[in-house]
């Protein structure tokens, strides 16, 4: 979970290319930064625990290196060793010739180390990433051929790693290989960047190449790469992709944090998901990702969803669609237990992974573990081009647009919608729901402008339980995920202890918590399931705890129960959830704002999880 940036051109600005894909890469670490620069055959090493900014500021006073052509980066999401200078990347060998920025985890890192120490290499982080720049010097020194020593390194690796690799053995050439974390290679007219995030590059190249896991990518000054199979020792031929990126999306503007941005993007990421899928003229769902695998569909009795965090949530909102509208049995798993677990499968199986990122360590993780298995594997993801996207035999892209704020926001509502059409889409308009699910689906992106519009009551909610030290959210049917997701939410910025029940499981447990300093967070939206969620408030309300609660528009019976109240459009419990989570995310965002925290960059957390 770290952001690495590379550049190796004619330009000679490798130090401002990196520090701006550093900046564009903080959501992926910002506990430190570091970058090495090259000048011929010298080589300069700048390092500092914090944010890049603090990494730019440490640069300012020595322009020595200002103007090299050759340079690599990266932002800490801490693992081994707490965040230091010392454990900053890029780490070297002994002479400081061979510089590597690392992101993931060298799980046989310890034997490797007391290999090189018995044989005098000293170390001075506690990171598992050391190990490689010593481990290349090692090879060289026994095979005088850098790529052969890079070659030898990997294949002693274990675990999940994007490496680049710079060094004043080899000057003009960068060096880059993966296995189980994404890399990128951005191609310029005269140079390239290397980065582990294509947001790296925006403003800069739409062309890109992705490398695959077991590649080595060799890039020379004039932006020329050779691909290896570093396994096979065999070249790899790939043509560059286009880049399907909107550069203003990463921008701020005028809000004051990324997630408030983001939440704010809600309508037309729902416009964007829908856009040339949704047929209303003809009432038709079209999901081109999902006709390539139409026969195959047609034999599925069984769909896992393997997901993690709020993928995961928005998967469980997907369990109840699909069952509901389409007739097939769901099943949503955790992403990180599903690896593990030893079940039956058949052929009439399929799997489904969702993922933001499309590089979400344990999702990657699932898919490998039934990649023999003969069953039809989809993806909802949202980055083009990601590891998920092309694991998988067919899905739909989001087209949410990237997510900087750490809390995902957008990415839920892009997810849901995504699932929603899905459920349509297997359902072959054969369910009572289809007509007016589709019809309450086109009008979803105007009800959530209704919602943000009204953003100025859930502020004032927000103010008032700032300085709570729990939450419960509860919730019904589909407001059930939606408490998962709102406590979750919460949680990640405000640092409230917050926990999401099932409403009807009160009294197995949770009720015990609840007193005048306990707040409930309640979706008590029209539905089926009202009455015995008001009947959980009334359980509440008798033990004096406070209730804060989601209603729709013209509810008289809720305001009797809960001390606030905030209202969202009327609309179908199936299409409910975006509305539901979208009070709950601005409800979440102005307490952590309120109490002035880091809304953007959570302490702790780091927005892509690519390791385990």
């Amino acid at each position: 979970m770290c952001g690495i940036v590379g550049y190796i051109g004619k330009q000679n600005r490798a130090a401002e290319i990196v520090l701006d894909g550093l900046t564009a890469l903080e959501y992926r670490g910002y506990d430190s930064a570091g970058i090495a620069l090259m000048n011929g055959n010298a080589m300069q090493l700048y390092k500092q625990a914090g944010r890049v900014q603090g990494l730019k500021d440490l640069m300012a006073t020595d322009t020595t290196f200002k103007n090299t052509a050759v340079a690599i980066g990266h932002t800490r999401w801490a693992t081994h060793g707490i965040p230091s200078v010392k454990n900053a990347h890029p780490h070297h060998n002994a002479h400081q010739s061979i510089m590597v920025a690392h992101n993931g985890i060298i799980e046989n890192y310890q034997e490797i180390k007391d290999k090189l120490a018995a044989t005098g290499y000293v170390f001075t982080s506690e990171t598992d990433t050391e190990v490689i720049p010593h481990l290349i010097d090692y090879y060289f020194m026994r095979l005088n051929s850098f790529q052969e020593a890079i070659e030898a390194t990997l294949r002693d690796l274990r675990g999940a790693y994007a490496l680049l690799v710079m060094s004043s053995l080899e000057p003009d050439k960068l060096y880059a290989a993966r296995l189980s974390s994404p890399l990128v290679i951005g191609v310029l007219s005269s140079g390239a960047i290397i980065a582990s995030d294509p947001s790296a590059f925006v403003g800069r190249t739409k062309k890109v190449v992705y490398l695959d896991d077991y590649e080595l990518a060799i890039v020379d000054s004039s932006g020329n790469y050779k691909l290896r199979d570093f396994t096979k020792a065999k070249a790899v031929n790939k043509r560059t992709e286009l880049l399907d990126f909107d550069s203003s999306a990463a921008l701020l503007g005028s809000f004051p944090h990324f997630m408030l941005k983001e939440m704010h993007d809600t309508p037309a990421t729902i416009r964007m998901a829908t856009q040339g899928r949704l047929r209303l003229e003809t009432n038709t769902v079209k999901l081109g990702g999902l006709e390539t695998v139409q026969d195959q569909l047609r034999h599925i009795d069984r769909i896992v969803i393997v997901a993690c965090g709020t993928s995961y949530y928005a998967g469980l909102v997907g369990e109840y669609l699909i069952e509901e509208i389409a007739g097939i049995p769901v099943e949503v798993q955790l992403a990180s237990e599903f690896k593990y677990r030893s079940e039956p499968f058949s052929r009439s199986t399929a799997i489904m992974a969702i993922s933001q990122s499309g590089e979400t360590a344990d999702t990657i993780a699932a898919l490998k573990k039934v990649e023999n298995y003969g069953v039809l594997r989809l993806g909802v993801v949202n980055a083009v081009g990601s590891t998920i996207a092309r694991m998988t035999d067919a899905g739909v892209y989001c087209h949410a647009g990237p997510e900087q704020a750490v809390a995902s926001t957008k990415a839920f509502a892009s997810q849901v919608t995504v699932l929603t059409m899905i459920a349509l889409y297997l359902s072959d308009g054969s369910s009572p729901l289809y007509k007016p699910v589709l019809k309450e689906l086109s009008q979803l992106a105007s009800k959530t402008e209704q919602v943000l519009a009204r953003s100025g009551a859930i502020k004032k909610a927000a103010k008032k339980y700032a300085e709570s030290r729990d939450f419960l959210f509860i919730g019904r049917g589909y407001g059930y995920p939606c408490a998962l997701e709102g406590a979750l939410k919460l949680k990640e910025v405000s640092y409230i202890h917050a926990e999401g029940y099932a409403a009807g499981e009160m009294k197995h447990g949770p009720l015990a918590m609840i007193d005048k300093d306990f707040p409930t967070f309640a979706v008590a939206t029209g539905g089926a399931l009202l009455e015995k969620t008001l009947s959980n408030m009334q359980e509440i309300k008798a033990r004096k705890g406070p209730i804060v609660a989601i209603v729709t528009d013209g509810d008289k019976k809720v305001n009797k129960l809960s001390n606030d109240t905030l209202p969202i459009p009327a609309s179908l419990e199936q299409t409910q959830p975006v509305l539901i989570t979208l009070v709950m995310q601005l409800f979440a965002y102005y307490v952590a704002a309120h109490k002035g925290l880091n809304v953007d960059r959570p302490r702790n957390l780091a927005k892509s999880v690519t390791v385990e």
